[in-house]
């Protein structure tokens, strides 16, 4: 089954919840890294250029779920943020020893057909493919590998005003919804030529 292209990117609680969402859905998905969030600027100035166009949160629906919620509403003021609430099921998950405080399973722990359905609203009819970016692109660009892929990638967010320690999965994530390939090349190009092997 074709993976989901949303129109919005979606945030969760953690690395594991990307994990299983992200074999459901093909546009990006941004790991909070729990109250981790809360201390990150870097992730903090991110989450806000993105959300403009909408930001789903997809956080479990424990006590600690929904602390994340309301407290990204006060720090993302203005944002148009989309909650998305998965069921309550007792539960663990697997990799766990043992259940979560209010023992229900998260995001990690839900069926992908649950998840699939929560979400098939917000999917676009159609993809473009053709003006997806992919890791390769950022390769070929000098945004990602090599010497000094890091320096370019810090010129380039600081083209798009975004913070200048941004990952080269975090940059792709937002060309791919705000940028779009080629005027993302353009930018690129105008950074000067990669290096041979960057």
């Amino acid at each position: 089954m074709d993976r989901l292209i949303l129109r919005y990117p979606v945030a969760v609680e953690g690395k594991y919840d990307k994990n299983k969402l992200s074999r459901i859905v093909g546009s990006p998905v941004i790991a909070l890294n729990g109250f981790a969030v809360f201390r990150d600027a870097d992730t903090l100035s991110y989450l806000r250029a993105v959300c403009r166009a909408g930001l789903i949160v997809l956080t479990d629906s424990d006590r600690a779920g929904f602390f994340i919620r309301n407290k990204l509403k006060g720090l993302l003021p203005g944002a148009d943020i989309i909650n998305v609430y998965i069921p309550c099921v007792e539960g663990k998950e697997r990799r766990k020893r043992v259940p979560s405080k209010d023992g229900l399973l998260g995001v990690e722990g839900m069926e992908s057909a649950v998840l699939r359905e929560l979400l098939v609203p917000f999917a676009n009819e159609k993809a473009a493919p053709d003006d997806i970016m992919t890791k390769a692109d950022l390769y070929a660009l000098g945004l990602s590998g090599g010497d000094n892929a890091s320096e370019r990638r810090a010129l380039m967010c600081a083209k798009l005003g975004l913070p200048e320690s941004l990952s080269a999965n975090a940059l792709l994530e937002y060309i791919n919804l705000f940028t779009g390939k080629e005027a993302a090349k353009a930018l690129a190009l105008g950074l000067g030529a990669a290096e041979d092997g960057e």
